[in-house]
């Protein structure tokens, strides 16, 4: 028994109405319903995949994955038990805020904040439109998209993440001496990816997949319009096949908007290992 996918990521930021308007104005997401100070916005039919925290972290404060069934919940609560690591039930007031119907919190090795739930509310009374245009995003089984965190404690997080949750590796890509490990638990290539370096920030950056190219073209000529610090030009990665650009978010970390990402099938699927992360472009800016 594993997560099932990327449901929903809440970040801590020092100035929630300029992330937002980043990510509606330049990245097309939409502003969902918004309560107790906390800014809501979807990707698509679910009631809400990103929730901004007013805070001075200015990164990510817990990530919340989505499991299949009551029954999968209470088996990954007690792997987690098995393997020391603490947990504990969602009372009533955080299953309200997260809108959900069961949900168990844990900590990875960082002391991030981990929500296995199920149940996600959503919005067929409210359809996602976007407020930039364009076709909407990929998710559904696959989740709202990828993470990429510091992990300096590679080993720990390992077992947090691969051992314990039931995460698999998808391949790995070499950078000199250290190894970028990328991780899947669905058709999505990966999940999480983490970085086995401390660095400045948890979250290194978090990706969204469009439905379209054109998309990821759009959003890359919408953030050179507004200004927006890019950090790597359009280019093409080698592992995922993923079309995509880098944007510098306004909480310092970074957005990866792409598209075309390659599925993985576990029944079929190699583990693979490369040594440069792009096929060409995603230059430096």
């Amino acid at each position: 028994m594993s997560v099932s996918s990327l449901g929903y990521v809440g970040l801590g930021v020092t100035d929630s109405d300029a992330w937002a308007a980043f990510a509606c104005d330049q990245l097309g997401l939409m502003r969902g319903v918004s309560s107790d100070g906390v800014t809501k916005l979807r990707l698509d039919s679910r009631d809400w995949r990103i929730a901004l925290h007013e805070g001075d972290e200015d990164d990510i404060i817990y990530a919340g994955f989505e499991v299949a069934s009551t029954d999968a919940l209470s088996d990954l609560e007690n792997r987690l038990g098995e393997a020391g690591f603490p947990v504990k039930r969602g009372d009533a007031e955080l299953l309200a805020a997260r809108g959900v119907t069961d949900l168990v919190v844990a900590e990875d090795p960082a002391g991030m904040s981990v929500e296995l739930f199920c149940g996600l509310k959503d919005r067929g009374d409210m359809p996602f439109v976007s407020p930039a245009g364009g076709t909407g995003f990929l998710t559904g089984e696959q989740g709202l998209g990828h993470i990429v965190l510091s992990a300096a404690d590679v080993d720990a997080f390992r077992i947090f993440y691969s051992g314990t949750l039931g995460f698999r590796l998808s391949d790995k890509i070499m950078m000199g001496p250290i190894a970028l490990e990328f991780f899947h638990c669905n058709e999505r290539h990966h999940t999480l990816a983490l970085v086995p370096v401390p660095l400045p920030k948890r979250l290194n950056h978090m990706m969204f997949e469009t439905l379209s190219l054109d998309d990821v073209g759009f959003a890359l000529d919408r953030c050179v319009a507004a200004g927006a610090p890019l950090i790597m030009g359009l280019g093409k990665h080698t592992n995922d096949q993923m079309v995509s650009f880098y944007v510098k978010s306004p909480a310092g970390f970074d957005i990866e908007f792409g598209w075309g990402g390659i599925p993985v099938d576990d029944a079929t699927w190699r583990i693979g290992h490369f040594d440069k992360i792009s096929v060409w472009g995603h230059k430096r800016e």
